[in-house]
């Protein structure tokens, strides 16, 4: 048996959301996964119809065009675009998670007025420039600066694998940078820096392992000038208040390793019925069946996992250990079912045109982006109270 959307108690709304969502992606994103992947290009009518359906506004409210909905539907809606092409789920991930939700969390009120609408509706992208080529959750190791001249930010550093900080409908990217300093500590503060903004260099997209239709660059900025209103937040609290998006986006990830987990269960139990070896169907045999069992095991336990941060998280209740427990679940439930639906599929599992293979490549990238593993065993560590 596999588990249908309504046992895991959701509301009448977010099944049909879910049902909607998954349609769209079996219709639209499926038939062309292949090809975005083997040209390495983002659909940018796949993201425009994202648009349409609301998906970029769903857990903001309705005040700058959101749908009004919940931290769970947006995990659910990337959950199931992540069944059948991870890059389009992080596109809609990271486009709200790092792009929006920053600007909805500690933007002025001329700010959210200015940027949400078009975020929201699709319309715009942005990017969050937090890791660089020596720092990442490492606040103290930060070397892009921000220093203050004449009403302007002056910014001088580098970035990179910066998600959505490259397409076509880009508007800017926010940047974590080294504003001053209190005694031996680095003041780093979150600075917004439009496209196109003179001394801020996009560079050639990266060539990567997996998560190929995703858009990833480099950042250079050299004498970038932006106006001091461009702060996001307070001043020298960007690295914390980047840490709370991060907890967000761990769940985000959750969501999305569950449903590249399960693409790769579906995937496992139709070919295993369909094949035959020496004259017998491969579902026959009691080694495929425990292998299938247990992805069919990892797919629930990512899923109650993520349901129940999302769930914390919007009741207003702290989620941060939850977070990273459905993290560390999810990203491995999701290399795991990649590796087994790939063994399971022999040599097709090798070729690229079928979706474990992708699956296969883009997953590792679940176990290392919005924390390591380890990190999120570090997280788990402290909350309960051990001391690192």
């Amino acid at each position: 048996m596999t588990f249908e959307l309504t046992d895991y108690g959701l509301e009448e709304d977010h099944v049909e959301l879910a049902r909607m969502v998954r349609a769209f992606a079996d219709e639209q994103v499926a038939p062309v996964a292949y090809e975005a992947d083997r040209t390495k290009t983002l659909p940018m009518d796949i993201v425009a119809q994202m648009g349409d359906l609301g998906l970029f506004g769903l857990p903001f409210p309705d005040e700058h065009g959101g749908q009004g909905g919940d931290y769970l539907a947006l995990c659910l809606a990337i959950e199931a675009l992540a069944r059948v092409d991870q890059s389009i789920a992080i596109t809609l991930e990271a486009g709200v998670s790092l792009g929006a939700m920053p600007i909805h969390r500690f933007g002025t009120d001329a700010q959210k007025a200015e940027l949400l609408p078009d975020l929201l509706a699709g319309r715009a992208l942005a990017g969050f420039g937090l890791t660089e080529p020596d720092a990442g959750s490492d606040a103290g190791a930060t070397r892009t600066t921000a220093t203050l001249d004449g009403g302007e930010w002056v910014i001088n550093g580098a970035k990179q694998f910066i998600t959505n900080s490259g397409t076509p409908i880009t508007r800017f990217v926010t940047v974590t940078a080294v504003t001053g300093r209190d005694g031996d500590r680095k003041e780093i503060s979150t600075i917004i820096v439009p496209s196109g903004t003179p001394g801020f260099t996009v560079e050639p997209a990266y060539d990567k392992v997996g998560w190929h239709a995703s858009d990833t660059h480099p950042l250079t900025f050299d004498g970038a000038r932006v106006p001091e209103a461009n702060l996001l937040g307070e001043r020298g609290r960007g690295f914390a208040n980047f840490l709370h998006i991060l907890d967000e986006g761990r769940i985000a990830i959750a969501a999305l390793s569950t449903g590249a987990a399960e693409g790769c269960l579906d995937a496992a139990i139709e070919h295993a019925k369909t094949r035959t070896v020496f004259g017998e169907v491969l579902s026959q045999r009691q080694a495929i069946q425990f292998m299938i069992a247990r992805m069919q095991l990892r797919v629930h336990n990512a899923r109650l996992a993520w349901h129940h941060a999302a769930r914390l998280r919007d009741e207003g209740r702290p989620f941060k250990g939850a977070a990273a427990i459905a993290k560390l679940t999810a990203s491995d439930a999701a290399m795991d079912n990649a590796r087994d639906a790939t063994q399971i599929f022999g040599g097709n599992g090798f070729m690229n045109e079928f979706p474990v293979a992708r699956h296969y490549r883009d997953s590792k990238i679940l176990e290392i982006g919005e924390g390591t593993s380890e990190v999120q065993l570090l997280v788990i560590a402290r909350e309960l109270g051990l001391a690192g």
